[in-house]
């Protein structure tokens, strides 16, 4: 599938504030609307303006949760589908596209979309087959105030990093300084495509499907990975979006990778202590030596609506997701995401997703059969860092799983 994104996620678009007139009421006379989605604070809040439509004619109900992407695909495919909406990103949305298991939104678009922004909609083949509402990036947050008792500088490449990290294991600061989404699975291959992007890497040849990872850039990621690992707790294996978090409130960590999406959280101090909060800085991703783009790549997120629901709920849906992005809503929850749509305004929690953007940030791979390589990367990359595989035989590895599963979908021969 040629697949052509057009949603523009350029330094100019996230760093603008916007405004324009509201999106109108609801209007939704009857239907049954249906949400799955992941489970965060803008998304939270996108859910809660949708949950503002039902009446008595109206039903809306929600399952946001992490585990997500291994529903989206069996419940959408489900007839009638179990949701009528489903948020995505980058590389969610590829298997229900595959599948045909998301409508075209143009129909809607062209009957209540007409304050939607040019760069809100996700173009497939020439379809709009999503509304993106927020864009995302993991980015630096680090703590100047355990920095400067270290003796380091603010980290802009991955080897200040790592220096600033042994540092203050050295002086007995902290014994695990260095925190990354690197549960075992989708998240640790996220932060293998974030390096390898970040070290200049291409995942497949030039116009084929046949993986390319096999090289010098995949080795060195993989030392890169194993080098970030070494200054995190033993158990970052386990560790996902939410327990990093955590590490980061209780003072446990001084150098985190992390999703700008949980900036909001962070800065809040709900969970920490005035210091922390006073000393955390949101930076760029770190720029790999050689290379000028920050290691991260740039996500939206936005809402797809079930090819298998009815028009009726179809319709009722794509207005209930309207409602959750109105720009009083943006405004109102400017701190909580870098919003796409109008009425945003850029707060101190967007700093290191929009200087991540403006330094260069390439976007997640959106092909076809990225879906298969990142999951070959998460089913295969803790043996190396575990010490029981080098990096060639775990690339090799992961290059034989990739082939297997898309020759079986009929991406290669």
């Amino acid at each position: 599938m040629n697949m052509r994104l057009k949603l523009m996620a350029c330094a100019s678009v996230l760093a603008m504030g916007m405004s324009s007139a509201a999106l109108a009421d609801c209007g939704i006379s009857s239907g049954d609307v249906s949400i799955l989605g992941n489970d965060f604070p803008a998304l939270q809040a996108v859910v809660a303006g949708a949950q503002e439509c039902a009446t008595g004619s109206v039903t809306v109900t929600t399952n946001l949760t992490r585990d997500h992407r291994d529903l989206q695909v069996a419940a959408l495919t489900a007839n009638p589908s179990q949701y009528s909406v489903a948020v995505v990103a980058n590389g969610s949305i590829v298997p229900l596209m595959n599948a045909g298991l998301i409508r075209p939104l143009d129909d809607l678009i062209e009957k209540h979309g007409s304050d939607l922004l040019p760069t809100q909609m996700v173009r497939v083949e020439g379809q709009v087959m999503a509304v993106a509402f927020m864009a995302n990036a993991q980015h630096l947050f680090y703590r100047s105030d355990v920095l400067e008792q270290a003796g380091v500088g603010a980290p802009q490449t991955l080897s200040d990093v790592l220096s600033a990290a042994e540092a203050i294991r050295s002086q007995g600061i902290m014994d695990h300084p260095v925190a990354i989404v690197s549960g075992a699975g989708w998240n640790l291959a996220q932060e293998f495509v974030n390096l390898y992007l970040g070290h200049g890497g291409s995942f497949f040849e030039p116009g084929s499907a046949a993986p390319a990872i096999n090289n010098e850039a995949g080795i060195a990621t993989l030392e890169a990975l194993k080098a970030l690992t070494g200054f995190s707790n033993p158990d970052y294996l386990t560790f996902d979006s939410n327990a990093i978090q955590a590490l980061w409130e209780a003072g446990e960590v001084a150098l985190m990778l992390h999703w700008g999406s949980r900036g909001a959280g962070i800065l809040s101090g709900e969970n920490s202590t005035p210091e922390i909060v006073a000393s955390t800085v949101l930076a760029a991703a770190p720029t790999v030596e050689g290379q000028s783009r920050p290691a991260t790549t740039l996500w939206w997120d936005g809402f797809t609506i079930a090819a298998n629901t009815s028009d009726e709920n179809a319709e009722a849906s794509f207005l209930a997701m309207l409602n959750g992005i109105t720009p009083e809503r943006i405004a109102a929850n400017s701190e909580l995401a870098v919003w796409l749509g109008e009425g945003y305004e850029p707060t101190p929690a967007s700093a290191g997703v929009i200087a991540s953007a403006q330094g260069g940030a390439a976007p997640y791979p959106m092909t076809p059969y990225m879906g298969l390589m990142h999951t070959a990367l998460g089913d295969n990359l803790a043996p190396f860092l575990q010490g029981s595989a080098s990096a060639e035989e775990t690339l090799a590895t992961i290059e034989a799983a990739y082939a297997t599963a898309a020759r079986s979908q009929g991406f290669l021969n």
